[in-house]
């Protein structure tokens, strides 16, 4: 018998156009975000019965992240921390929720790939 040591889903470099910032012409016009998240859960018992009940949706935690990043926000670090409580709100088989928001493109005279905040939640 194969034992499951640990398993997460994970969306990788979900892109978003967003109105985020503290400026407010941010929050006017918008910007170019990547969300990646990675949640830890039990997928052992969805190994064996092939049931999306037994597992976390990922269509569902995608329509949640879309959710939140539609919401105006000054601080990246807020729509995080909603994204993260939200998961642990409504998904009972979540133990821990990883989060990277990039603003692509940050009014902060850079030349660069971005600016990035990351958090590690745990119930």
């Amino acid at each position: 018998m194969v034992k499951v040591q640990s398993s997460y889903i994970t969306l990788r470099n979900l892109r978003f156009h967003a109105r985020h910032g503290v400026m407010p012409q941010e929050r006017v016009i918008g910007g170019d975000f990547t969300v990646t998240l990675r949640v830890k859960c039990n997928m052992a018992k969805a190994a064996e019965t092939d049931n999306v009940d037994d597992t976390i949706n990922y269509a569902a935690l995608f329509q949640l992240v879309r959710e939140e990043m539609s919401q105006p926000s000054k601080l990246m670090e807020h729509v995080a921390g909603r994204i993260g409580r939200r998961i642990f709100a409504e998904f009972n088989l979540a133990e821990e929720v990883q989060i990277h928001l990039t603003k692509m493109n940050p009014p902060m005279g850079a030349d660069g790939d971005g600016a990035t905040v990351e958090f590690i939640f745990n119930k």
